[in-house]
C-alpha cells in the first residue's frame, strides 16, 4: 500500500492565463519542469497528474503520457470527485495536494510539510493556513479518511471545486496543524497565474537551471538579491 500519494491538480483551461501548463519553460512543458522537481521530494511514495475529461484537456493528457506520467482524468470542476477517483484506485494512507501553476515547488519543503504532517497526526496540515513561505511554495497534506469523511457531508459547489476547503473550514470536525517559517517570504510571488509570473519563472531557470538544475529556494533568494529586479516583473499582480 501507497504512504504518501501526490496528486498533482492540472487543467489547461485556465481563464487568467490558458494553457499556462504547457508553456515552454527552457524548452520543456511548465508542467514537466515542476514535475522533475517534485520528483526530488523524499517523503512521496508515488505522484499522479490529476486532469480533467474535457477536451480542453486532451493535449495536457497526452504529454503528459508522452513525458512518462501517471495520469488520471475526472470532471473538470468537480476536482473533489477527481480527487477521489485517484484515492479508491490508489488506496494511500496520506495524500499531498499541489497545484500545477508552481515550477518553482521545493521538494524540501515539501518534505519538511509531509514529516511535519506525520509527526502531528492531524487531519490537515499545511503550509498555507499561516502564510510565511513564497506563493507558489504551497504543499497540502491530508489523511485519506479525512477525504473519505468529506464525501459523507453536504458540500458547496466551491468546496467540491477546492478539494480541501471542506476540511481546512471545518476545524471543529479536523484536526490542523500549521507549518511556518521564521523568516516571512509570503510578500514574494512564485506562482504562475499571469504572463508576467509566467516570465518570473522563465527568468529564475534561465539564470539558475544551467548552473543549479536542482536548484533550491535559497537559491532562489540569494538570485533576488543579486538582481532585485527580477522581483519587479511580477511585482505589482
Amino acid at each position: 500500500m501507497i504512504q504518501t500519494l501526490a496528486i498533482l491538480q492540472a487543467r489547461a483551461s485556465s481563464t487568467r492565463l490558458p494553457g499556462k501548463v504547457l508553456a515552454p519553460v527552457l524548452g520543456e512543458p511548465m508542467i514537466g519542469r515542476q514535475l522533475e522537481r517534485i520528483g526530488r521530494a523524499n517523503a512521496i511514495d508515488e505522484v499522479v497528474v490529476a486532469t480533467s475529461i474535457d477536451e480542453s484537456d486532451d493535449d495536457l493528457a497526452e504529454v503528459l503520457v508522452k513525458g512518462g506520467a501517471i495520469v488520471r482524468r475526472g470532471p473538470l470542476e468537480d476536482v473533489l470527485a477527481r480527487f477521489n477517483q485517484v484515492l479508491d484506485e490508489f488506496r494511500p494512507s496520506h495524500i499531498v495536494r499541489l497545484t500545477a501553476d508552481c515550477p518553482l515547488t521545493d521538494p524540501d519543503v515539501i518534505d519538511r510539510v509531509i514529516e511535519a504532517h506525520l509527526e502531528s497526526g492531524a487531519d490537515y496540515t499545511s503550509n498555507v493556513l499561516t502564510r510565511t513561505f513564497p506563493h507558489g511554495l504551497d504543499v497540502e497534506v491530508f489523511k485519506a479518511e479525512a477525504m473519505r469523511q468529506l464525501q459523507s457531508l453536504r458540500l458547496s459547489d466551491e468546496e467540491r471545486e477546492h478539494v480541501t476547503l471542506g476540511i481546512y473550514s471545518r476545524p471543529d470536525e479536523f484536526s490542523l496543524h500549521s507549518v511556518t517559517q521564521r523568516t516571512d517570504q509570503s510578500h514574494l510571488r512564485w506562482t504562475v497565474d499571469y504572463p508576467a509570473d509566467l516570465e518570473f519563472a522563465r527568468s529564475v531557470y534561465e539564470r539558475l537551471y544551467p548552473r543549479i538544475p536542482a536548484f533550491t529556494t535559497s537559491d532562489v533568494i540569494d538570485l533576488l538579491a543579486s538582481q532585485p529586479e527580477l522581483a519587479e516583473i511580477n511585482a505589482r499582480l
